[in-house]
């Protein structure tokens, strides 16, 4: 039974694990966008989500946490000056995997990961960072719809009876 054990192995040691999940995601960082297998993009998505959301708070401590994942200082850059300013409005789900299909020498499933804030072609525009976390809190919503709809039928006959008046003349 394998109660408990939610890691993926990916049929590595933890040394082997943890070198090949730092490089990926020093890659990922970089380039922005990745082709590996779907169950490295996977386990590489756990690794480096966690790491992005360090890279929101810009202070020595939480460099010196990524520095301890990642053993590379350009992509410590990277990802605390261009990438952190770019996903400060997210509230997560920072990459994005597509599957591609079998590679042609082994017949192994690859997928590309890539990070979501840096693909136009899916994005929904420039100068998405500067907007706050959207709220997700829908419990007080209903007394401000309900006021809000109160005006707006009170408004509208008020427009639609000039109209009538102008039809009922003719």
């Amino acid at each position: 039974m394998r109660h408990g054990d939610k890691i993926k192995n990916l049929s590595r040691t933890k040394a082997h694990r943890d070198a090949l999940l730092s490089n990926l995601a020093c890659q990922l960082i970089q380039y922005k966008r990745i082709t590996t297998t779907v169950a490295k993009a996977k386990a590489l998505r756990v690794y480096v989500e966690p790491l992005i959301t360090k890279g929101k708070e810009n202070t020595t401590h939480q460099r010196r946490v990524v520095f301890s994942y990642l053993q590379d200082k350009e992509a410590i850059k990277e990802l605390f000056d261009n990438i952190a300013g770019k996903v400060a409005g997210r509230p997560g789900g920072y990459t994005r995997i597509i599957k591609l299909g079998a590679r042609a020498g082994d017949n192994a499933e690859t997928a590309m990961i890539e990070l979501v804030d840096f693909n136009e072609i899916y994005g929904k525009g420039v100068g998405t960072a500067a907007e706050p976390a959207k709220k997700t809190r829908r419990s007080r919503g209903g007394s401000a719809k309900k006021a809000e709809t109160a005006t707006a039928t009170e408004a509208t006959p008020a427009t639609d009876a000039p109209a009538a008046e102008a039809t009922a003349a003719e």
